[in-house]
């Protein structure tokens, strides 16, 4: 039996590092912990919708420009 996992592809590091921001700055400023930056950076976590309208807001951006759903991959 196997489980898929969607893989979120997303520009937070690239719009982050343009920008000269740390991770620990860009989590103060979007209420969230320095780790959750580092996890959706690296593709390891989804954000919720809210947060992900947050990021999107924040770099003056759409949801869909910062997130790019990956292929469907198998676990």
């Amino acid at each position: 039996m196997s489980s898929n996992l969607y893989i979120m592809k997303n520009q937070l590091r690239d719009q982050r590092t343009l920008r000269g921001l740390s991770q620990a700055d860009l989590a103060t400023s979007l209420g969230v912990s320095r780790q959750t930056v580092i996890a959706i950076e690296a593709g390891r976590y989804s954000p919720s919708l809210p947060l992900a309208f947050r990021i999107a807001k924040y770099f003056d951006t759409t949801v869909d420009e910062m997130f790019d759903p990956g292929e469907e991959m198998e676990e």
